[in-house]
């Protein structure tokens, strides 16, 4: 009896894999150049964040000390890991690994994906905008190619001609029903579920055509790991890249308060509760660390798989990944 043979084949072409490898080499050559010192940490952890809009894979230790199990989770980011090393006053460091999150499938979403993160102590956001910037230019190929800084509340206004940082989560809904969004009218969420429906659904695909362009100074509400802006407190210091209406990066001035921190994760998982998730464990390793004291400093978190597809032009995850969940 014959088995039916699945397509073994990867997504990606073997030209696609040699890009890939000349991407990795040149990430690591700009980083060498500038003394930042690649690391590595763990891709399982007994905590993941508190964040609402993410979810963990899980997985379960059983063996030596653990013969009941112990719950782990595989990380979203290796941020957690990467301040600790920074706490510890390793200096800038930079990585390049695998990243989790459940339930993301899709063009531009896989499980299981590649990320570059990277952390310079002395840095201001503007400062590692301008790294950034350099970095994906050159990535690209486009040397010629404009940056664009737009603030969150002036994209909305220039965009939807609306206060995002003074709606409440009743006009945002009008507006998304003005602009015929499908089911907005019976959707019950918060002021943030809204502006991440108007982002995601409207101004994304607006962002970064011919261009690379930096959304600045977000709502405070979703900045979980960034520092407020002292000059408004509405916001934060985080900033995203787009570049042909997709999301690249995701950066922050990192928040170094433990007792800020706490009530955060503590926030979060009240959010989490409210929503019929699961509560999250609290890092307390990372606690600890910010309590020993976190060098001023800034992050990023640069999505590889979706940089590669931009530079090659492609429109599908799948195409710049060997074996994507649907080949798995």
């Amino acid at each position: 009896m014959r088995h039916h043979i699945a397509d073994w084949r990867p997504g990606a072409s073997l030209e696609v894999t040699r890009a890939r490898a000349a991407m990795l080499s040149a990430v690591r050559d700009f980083f060498a150049e500038r003394k930042v010192l690649e690391v590595e940490t763990p891709l399982l952890a007994s905590s993941f964040g508190t964040e609402p809009s993410i979810e963990p894979l899980r997985s379960e230790f059983t063996g030596p000390g653990h013969a009941a199990g112990r719950q782990l989770y595989l990380q979203s980011s290796p941020e957690f890991f990467m301040k600790r090393l920074l706490a510890d006053g390793i200096g800038p460091i930079y990585q390049v690994c695998k990243a989790f999150r459940n339930g993301e499938a899709g063009r531009l979403h896989n499980p299981e994906f590649s990320i570059l993160e990277w952390y310079r102590p002395g840095f201001s956001v503007d400062q590692l905008m301008d790294e950034l910037a350099k970095l994906v230019v050159g990535l690209l190929g486009q040397a010629e190619l404009p940056v664009r800084y737009r603030s969150y509340a002036e994209l909305f206004a220039e965009e939807l001609a609306v206060d995002c940082l003074e709606s409440d989560a009743e006009r945002l809904r009008q507006v998304a029903i003005a602009h015929n969004l499908i089911g907005a009218e019976s959707l019950d969420m918060n002021r943030d579920g809204w502006l991440n429906l108007l982002m995601g659904s409207l101004l994304e695909q607006r962002l970064g055509n011919g261009e690379l362009c930096f959304v600045t100074d977000y709502p405070a509400s979703q900045a979980s790991l960034a520092r407020i802006n002292p000059d408004d407190p509405r916001t934060a210091r985080r900033f995203e890249l787009y570049y042909q209406g997709v999301e690249l990066a995701n950066g922050f001035e990192e928040l170094a308060d433990p007792d800020e921190q706490a009530q955060r994760f503590e926030h979060e998982n009240c959010v989490r509760r409210a929503r019929g998730q699961q509560p999250m464990p609290v890092d307390d390793y990372l606690l600890g660390a910010l309590q020993s004291g976190l060098p001023a400093c800034s992050g990023v978190a640069l999505g590889l798989d979706r940089l590669l597809m931009c530079a090659l032009q492609l429109d599908d995850i799948d195409q710049v990944i060997g074996f994507s969940l649907g080949r798995v």
